[in-house]
């Protein structure tokens, strides 16, 4: 089977591009708690899968109306930009991008964060400059692993699927690139490892510190 080059590189962002999760974690934490709510740490990895912010909030707290879903998701992005500092880019992704640019290589976001969070966590990181696109949760009516996102961002790539790869760090976001025709990169220890290439990975890292483009290109 002959594989087609690489033509572009679609990122999810939390867990990926940004090591966001123990802030991701602590903020909604902190947000159900203020409504009475205690969920495990268990419970709580739900937060962890590349869901919609609305579908998370029906999760924990059954079905709202509209306007309770943006009112909440709006209190829980606040408490997590309270913990803004404690987000940085996951090892080795700057070089990873800067690398990927020098080569001309396509690079689109697609992440189920809102628009607002993601395009400004990436300006106050300083990563906004890589992408050529970005597309959000807010863009599409089902949330990961349905592959709307994925077919959104390689129709703004203006690449067929089956030449960009898909990087992700959830069993969802696997899946939802996988099911849009892209091959997928997972990111993730030895514990997520297995979760990750059952769910269509051709292979897992831990982060980029040890990763080249020349091995991606492979």
């Amino acid at each position: 089977m002959i594989i087609p080059p690489i033509g572009g590189v679609v990122f999810d962002m939390d867990g990926v591009l940004i090591d966001s999760h123990p802030a991701h974690r602590s903020a909604w934490k902190g947000f159900l708690k203020d409504l009475g709510k205690d969920p495990s740490d268990a419970e709580l990895d739900f937060i962890l899968d590349g869901r919609k912010r609305e579908e998370i909030l029906r999760h924990f707290l059954g079905e709202l109306a509209p306007e309770q879903v943006s009112d909440y998701g709006n209190r829980k992005d606040e408490l997590l930009r309270l913990r803004g500092a404690e987000i940085r880019p996951v090892p080795g992704v700057v070089d990873f991008l800067e690398g990927l640019s020098q080569r001309g290589i396509l690079m689109a976001l697609a992440t189920s964060a809102g628009r607002r969070r993601a395009v400004g966590t990436l300006i106050e990181l300083g990563l906004a400059r890589y992408f050529d696109t970005i597309v959000t949760g807010d863009e599409v009516m089902a949330g990961k692993p349905d592959p709307a996102i994925y077919f959104l961002a390689a129709e703004r790539l203006r690449l067929e699927p089956h030449c960009l790869v898909a990087v992700e760090d959830a069993v969802s976001g696997v899946k939802s690139a996988v099911s849009a025709g892209f091959r997928c990169l997972g990111v993730g220890g030895p514990e997520r490892a297995a979760q990750l290439r059952a769910a269509g990975a051709y292979a897992v890292i831990p982060d980029f510190k040890s990763f080249s483009i020349l091995q991606l290109m492979s």
